[in-house]
């Protein structure tokens, strides 16, 4: 499987609704007419690893009903090979998702069949990802799972992206498999056991305290500021972002994952990798929706020779 992709992750239904400002507590506010597309951040990692040219599999679980149909249509249109992904006896998992003018979002998950995700069920599905040459996993599915793949996945040479989303405490063999650790800010304070607003100023530093947790590399993601790469032997590394206004944010930053992913398979470095992904995102923020705002191979070549 060199150069293959393999992701373990959850598949969503997005339900996602417009606004013009987040509702306070009690209120009632009107929004847009509800938009349902396919979501989930494993299975938005695996339609990016795909759509940027990646050779990828999904691993997963979706119910019997037309939220599962819509999501393996999805990842089949990506090119993404669904024969890992599970049906199961519960509803499809749902997001949902609300969107202020300025692009950003907030997000209220329902796991539903992500749940079945269990060390069972990827064991019975080892031949769609050991051997490949990435493994992706988030924290969409149930943890134990996320630390079974981890640790055998990287025993088995495979290297391991971890992207610690949406943040939750993981055992430090997750951490030390992490090749690289993707985090945005506010997971940096998490891990790092502070507030957000009392991260280090100097980039150098967060990078240097997440590499003290034992990863192997590390990428912070800085939204429109682009973000900060660094191998340990190695300063860090500032990747701008490209100039857009965003229309929608859902599914970005799971967008830069599966791009990059996709890029290291084929050989590159971290760095190169994340120039790629940082353009990916940059497309799909000016779309609306996840998976149906990422751009074509022939659209990100395009953009890369711009």
């Amino acid at each position: 499987m060199s150069g293959a992709v393999a992701v373990i992750g959850s598949a969503n239904a997005d339900l996602v609704v417009e606004v013009e400002r987040r509702p306070l507590g009690g209120e009632t506010i009107l929004g847009s007419d509800l938009v349902t597309s396919p979501g989930g951040k494993g299975a938005n990692q695996a339609a990016a690893a795909g759509r940027a040219g990646g050779e990828v599999t999904f691993v997963g679980c979706v119910g019997a009903d037309a939220s599962g149909d819509l999501l393996v249509d999805s990842l089949t249109r990506a090119g993404v090979a669904t024969d890992a992904l599970r049906r199961v006896d519960a509803p499809t998992g749902n997001a949902l998702i609300v969107v202020t003018p300025d692009g950003e979002n907030s997000i209220i998950v329902s796991p539903g069949a992500n749940a079945h995700v269990t060390p069972a069920l990827v064991d019975d599905a080892a031949d769609a990802w050991r051997g490949a040459a990435v493994v992706v996993l988030q924290l969409e599915i149930p943890l134990e799972t996320v630390r079974h793949v981890a640790v055998a996945a990287s025993g088995a040479g495979s290297r391991v992206m971890v992207n610690l989303a949406p943040a939750a405490s993981v055992p430090a063999e997750v951490i030390a498999a992490a090749d690289p650790l993707v985090v945005n800010e506010s997971e940096a304070a998490f891990l790092l056991g502070v507030e957000p607003d009392a991260l280090p100023a100097d980039p150098g530093a967060v990078v240097r305290a997440l590499f003290g947790l034992g990863a192997r590399s590390v990428v912070v993601t800085l939204g429109a500021a682009g973000a900060w790469v660094a191998e340990e032997s190695r300063d860090a590394v500032h990747v701008p972002a490209l100039k857009v206004t965003p229309v929608d944010t859902t599914g970005a930053g799971d967008g830069f994952v599966g791009a990059m992913a996709a890029r290291l398979a084929a050989g590159d470095s971290l760095v190169a990798a994340a120039r790629v992904a940082t353009r990916f995102a940059g497309l799909a923020v000016q779309r609306r929706g996840a998976q149906d705002s990422y751009p074509s191979p022939g659209e990100l070549a395009g953009e890369a020779a711009d």
